[in-house]
């Protein structure tokens, strides 16, 4: 939902005049102009940058017990590769091939290091070297330039136990990834989940650097994988087809992944208003997407990993109760609900109504809980805190003065 206070058009005109675009640059980049010598000039119209530097710095995405996924952005076309090792050393390299070509001459970069030790700590950095000219015969590199070391660990099969922090409805407002973070203080945990509205909506790649890559690498994602799932507002602007470009969760958009006792499910629950609504201009069928999410869910639920976790986590923006009857809160009320009491899912985690609430089970409308975080004003964000050990599920919910504004427990019963 958006935020009539910071701004002040009809929220259903959002695909209108985009008020606040030009404060965040024109840096738009599509995926074919990622492979073009001149990406900048083609995209923006504006000269291309004459630095090389990082404009984000690496930030960890799909994680597993023998791989991580590392994404960075430099500002010229490069090869980049990732310098990595155990115990302070840098004697591995990793690069990106694709159909047996090293993936080069683009900005937007991920490679993946696989061939990890299970639960094993690991030391990195990322390269990149300009590529000045890209003749068919003749490549010319210019500057190279190196990232600080970070640190990063893989899963362990046989993890006892997880943590994570959840973060929803953020909105445009960068400043509060630090201070909801601060709340956890010393707290260990594993990663961080985004349940959606990181944004208003999308307008091009400087608003992704500002007002998410640069918070969360300055805060964990440097050292910490970070999953995103979309929130209706992440659908809308003209940018929005390019952000999946700049993530990578274990799977796709929606997404499953086990970490310790838990299996967690992550679905993309779309828009709020019905597809034939004006303002979508008639470019979106997210009835269809979320018919074909509820098959891949039950897919899910019926899985053995699933079942014999011992605890079934789904995560998701807009949640099937408590958020109205727009036309979205009721399509995943009639799809995912009753998959969610069949299959006897331990918790529903969303957000999107800015009203933070725990919901237990109720008879006869849903028998498993409900989470919802807070909204984006200051006063009422959240951070959630979740961790699951062999004994129990705990979820506690704080609001940004530090007060606890919920908590739920599940017992473990398999």
């Amino acid at each position: 939902m958006s935020d009539a206070t910071k701004n002040p058009l009809d929220r259903r005109s959002f695909l209108g005049t985009l008020t606040r675009a030009g404060a965040l640059g024109t840096a738009a980049l599509t995926p074919l102009a990622t492979l073009a010598g001149s990406a900048d000039e083609v995209t923006t119209g504006q000269p291309a940058a004459v630095e090389h530097i990082f404009l984000a710095k690496p930030y960890l995405q799909a994680v597993s017990p023998t791989s991580m996924s590392i994404r960075f952005i430099t500002a010229l076309p490069s090869y980049s590769w990732v310098e990595y090792g155990v115990q302070g050393s840098f004697d591995k390299k990793a690069h990106a091939i694709t159909d047996g070509m090293v993936n080069a001459n683009n900005r937007i970069h991920e490679i993946v290091v696989d061939g990890l030790t299970p639960g094993l700590t690991y030391n990195y950095r990322v390269v990149s070297k300009e590529i000045k000219e890209f003749k068919p015969y003749n490549l010319t590199y210019g500057t190279s330039i190196q990232s600080d070391t970070y640190q990063f660990s893989t899963i362990h099969p046989a993890a006892k136990e997880v943590s994570w922090l959840i973060f929803n409805d953020i909105h445009d407002r960068p400043a509060s990834f630090a201070h909801l973070m601060g709340l956890n203080k010393e707290n260990p945990y594993d990663f961080v989940f985004l349940n959606g509205d990181m944004f208003d909506y999308q307008t091009d790649e400087q608003q992704i650097i500002d007002h998410l890559l640069t918070p969360c690498t300055s805060c964990f994602a440097t050292g910490k994988p970070m999953m995103f799932v979309r929130g209706n507002h992440e659908t809308r602007g003209k940018y929005a087809r390019n952000l999946k470009d700049y993530f990578t969760n274990p799977g796709g958009q929606y997404f499953s992944f086990q970490w310790g006792p838990v299996f967690a499910m992550a679905l993309d629950t779309g828009e709020d208003k019905e597809d034939e609504h004006p303002v979508y201009a008639g470019i979106v069928d997210f009835d269809h997407y979320r018919v074909k999410q509820a098959a891949w869910l039950e897919q899910q639920l019926q899985s053995k990993a699933c079942k014999k976790a011992k605890y079934r986590v789904v995560m998701m923006h807009i949640p099937p109760h408590y958020s109205g009857n727009a036309h979205g809160t009721l399509h995943c009320r009639e799809l995912f609900s009753p998959l969610f009491d069949k299959y006897k899912v331990d918790i529903v985690i969303a957000g999107h109504t800015h009203t933070y609430g725990v919901h237990p089970p109720v008879a006869g409308t849903h028998n498993y809980p409900l989470i919802i975080g807070g909204g984006p004003k200051e006063g009422n964000r959240t951070l959630i805190r979740v961790k699951a050990d062999q004994q129990a599920l705990t979820l506690q919910m704080l609001k940004d003065d530090g007060a606890e504004v919920g908590r739920y427990e599940v017992i473990a019963k398999r």
